[in-house]
């Protein structure tokens, strides 16, 4: 009777499928749960060292977190009233951009927009301020026009440099043309042309003797040339609105700085 054993332990010996490498397939092999369970605790003990060893900085971060969101979801009265102007003043400038490309409603005259608005350019005023002091005479109006030339060289660099401290774009992607980019106005906050023909106005009202109609054509130019950028869609209408503003504030830094005739006379002459 005890022959049989031997010969079923051979059988088992022989059999394929009792091999250490078939049995892992069906039946995990007991060392690896456990070396599996023990690297898992392992894991699990290095994190909670971890999380307590963190810094006390970045639990106070992230205990501020939710009421960081809390004060983004509930801003200020102010904050509300800002954005609600400055949504109005982009859906507004975008509906008054009739001309700001040639699919507009009013695209055909757009050719005739931008020539009212080389009116108001830097680059021709101070080449006819240039021409008209060279032909100039007399010392009154030697002294006018250098004055003249001050507030306009004072208008493009200080919008210039007010433009790229604010880096605002105008409410369509209008590529500059040669002469912005020759007086630097290629944003969109303050509008430049806005301020130099708010400024320009203002002068020729103070030191030119005018008629009434010419004084009312001139106001009503300046108010051309602002809006004409808003309807070729290079500025919004806040821009044009704060450069008529800054034109009015050139004019009286330059009354408060007004050469005199004297200094003209010598600046001429070194020239």
């Amino acid at each position: 009777m005890p022959a049989p054993q031997p010969r079923s332990r051979a059988r088992d010996r022989n059999n394929v499928l009792n091999r250490a490498e078939f049995l892992s397939l069906n039946q995990p092999l007991k060392g690896n749960q456990e070396s599996r369970s023990s690297s898992r605790k392992q894991s699990g003990q290095a994190g909670a060292a971890g999380a307590q060893n963190s810094n006390p900085k970045e639990r106070r971060q992230s205990q501020q977190l939710p009421e960081e969101d809390c004060m983004q979801l509930n801003p200020s009265f102010k904050g509300i009233a800002f954005n609600s102007l400055l949504a109005i003043d982009i859906c507004m400038s975008k509906r008054l951009g009739v001309c700001a490309n040639t699919a507009s409603s009013w695209g055909g005259a757009r050719s005739m927009i931008n020539l009212l608005g080389i009116t108001g350019h830097g680059i021709p005023w101070i080449a006819g301020t240039l021409i008209c002091l060279v032909k100039s005479s007399t010392l009154a109006g030697q002294e006018v026009l250098m004055n003249l030339l001050l507030a306009l060289l004072l208008d493009i660099m200080s919008v210039a440099g007010l433009q790229k401290l604010a880096k605002r774009k105008g409410p369509y992607d209008v590529n500059p043309g040669l002469l912005d980019y020759l007086t630097m106005d290629t944003y969109a906050f303050p509008a430049g042309h806005a301020s130099r023909a708010a400024m320009l106005s203002k002068f020729f009202l103070n030191h030119l003797v005018l008629a009434i109609p010419l004084r009312i054509l001139l106001v009503l130019w300046a108010l051309c040339v602002g809006f004409s950028r808003v309807m070729i869609g290079r500025h919004h209408i806040t821009d044009v609105l704060s450069g008529f503003v800054f034109g009015y504030l050139q004019f009286r830094l330059v009354e408060l700085i007004w050469m005199s005739s004297n200094t003209c006379q010598m600046l001429i002459s070194i020239w």
